[in-house]
């Protein structure tokens, strides 16, 4: 340490914490409003500088050695109770904070060691200009994506992993500020500089990997959502074709009817005419589509695959109470049915090539609580299917959609559940129904719906 009056450490003291708080802020979310959080970030800093200046009067030496780490433990505590981050990343985030701090405190003492023989001015002037230059570029570069990170380590990144990277930061600064360490050789200066490059490079590295990794997910994602949209697609042709071949056969059959009527009005045969054209009419009854539910989207989207599933002799019982104006978009409702709907024909399909004797069934539960939506879906399913994480293995599903209704239910704060009851697999979802002033707000964030006329 370069030493100075209280005064000087009062100020040196600011000049960390500022940074400190400064770097941190930009890489995790508060929990709180800003104007609470500057108030609670200031509060601690108060707290913090006086206590630091009174040991550094009371013990200057335990002061020298102590300090830096004493007080990033306090404000770690008190950092990770104010971010939103889970425990292990917001630890990660911390050990790299600690790592910028000891980047611009160490460069700021041997600047002034160095060039200005010790002078203290000039070394809070460099640690100013440093913290300067790294909230700019955390604020342009990587904001975005370090906040993003907490999404790909929670999905791809083990806690193990983050622990070496933890491990591997502390133990560079540890390196560095060790404070047996003393004087100012060029090998010194050469150490100080490749560990922070070496900390620094694989701390970049690593980050770099794993937003791949999410990355590629994200992709993955979105090829499902392409299959699943190729899917509806068929669906939708098989209706189109088969409502083709219907109108043929109803002209065919009408040119037929209007004769067998024509041939009995010439007859003057009433009563006989009357019994044709009732028998006609329960004829025609029958015939008539299957209404599912009130809602457009969803009754066309059930009955498509209602179809698909009849057609593969698997036993199909609709629950479905679903009103007309539902406010969740249409395009988050094809997602979470049609994946449901498409990995449980799959999954009975399954278990056909298996046993082609074995009754196959589907119960589809559809229905609206006051806010919530309630969707629960049982299926026939190989009794070995397990599950990984809580989620079904892509092998049992078809590789399509679990992901997808995973990330759409948690927009909407949902709770949902997979699970394999004895060859029964189980999947339950309850969900918040969006306010109308939500549905406004995903609007000017450029959420599209999809139109009702998607699968007419």
């Amino acid at each position: 340490m370069l030493g100075g009056s209280v005064y000087v450490a009062f100020i040196r003291m600011v000049v960390n914490l500022a940074g400190t708080i400064l770097l941190f802020s930009l890489m995790s979310e508060s929990r709180y409003d800003r104007k609470r959080t500057i108030i609670c970030y200031g509060m601690f800093s108060a707290a913090a500088i006086v206590l630091a200046c009174v040991w550094y009067i009371i013990d200057w030496s335990s002061y020298t050695r102590m300090v830096t780490f004493v007080l990033y433990m306090c404000f770690s505590v008190f950092a990770y109770f104010m971010g939103r981050d889970p425990v292990y990343l917001a630890a990660y985030k911390l050990a790299l904070n600690f790592y910028l701090l000891a980047v611009f405190m160490i460069s700021g003492i041997e600047v002034s060691i160095i060039f200005f023989d010790g002078n203290v001015w000039i070394d809070l002037i460099t640690r100013g200009i440093l913290i300067a230059g790294m909230a700019y570029l955390i604020d342009r570069k990587i904001k975005d994506s370090i906040r993003g990170f907490v999404y790909y380590v929670e999905n791809e990144l083990d806690r193990f992993s983050v622990g070496v990277m933890i491990i591997s930061i502390l133990s560079g600064i540890g390196f560095i500020l060790n404070p047996s360490t003393n004087g100012q050789t060029p090998y010194r200066l050469f150490q100080i500089v490749m560990n922070f490059f070496l900390t620094g490079a694989l701390q970049l590295l690593v980050f770099r990997l794993y937003q791949h990794i999410g990355k590629e997910r994200e992709y993955q994602k979105e090829n499902q959502l392409m299959q699943m949209n190729h899917r509806l697609l068929e669906r939708n042709m098989e209706l189109l074709e088969e409502s083709a071949e219907s109108s043929r056969r109803i002209c065919h059959d009408a040119r037929h009817h209007n004769m067998v009527i024509a041939e009995y009005a010439r007859r003057g045969q009433n009563e006989e005419l009357l019994e044709y054209l009732e028998e006609y009419d329960r004829k025609l009854v029958v015939n008539t589509a299957e209404s599912i539910c009130a809602n457009t989207t969803v009754n066309n989207l059930l009955s498509a695959y209602t179809r698909k599933a009849r057609k593969e002799q698997i036993q199909v019982l609709p629950d479905v109470k679903l009103g007309g104006n539902l406010t969740i978009s249409n395009i988050d409702l094809v997602t979470i049915l049609a994946n449901a709907y498409e990995n449980a024909i799959y999954g009975c399909m399954e278990v056909k090539k298996q046993f082609p004797d074995r009754e196959c069934f589907i119960h589809l539960v559809l229905k609206q609580k006051k806010n919530k939506l309630v969707i629960s879906c049982k299926n026939t399913c190989q009794i070995e299917a397990e599950l990984k994480n809580g989620q079904p293995k892509s092998e049992f599903t078809g590789g399509i959609g679990v992901l997808s209704i995973i990330k759409t239910a948690e927009r909407f704060n949902g709770e949902y559940e997979f699970k394999n009851d004895n060859g029964v697999f189980v999947f339950r979802l309850i969900m918040n129904i969006p306010m109308t002033d939500q549905i406004e707000n995903d609007k000017k964030r450029g959420i599209k719906d999809v139109s009702d006329s998607t699968l007419r």
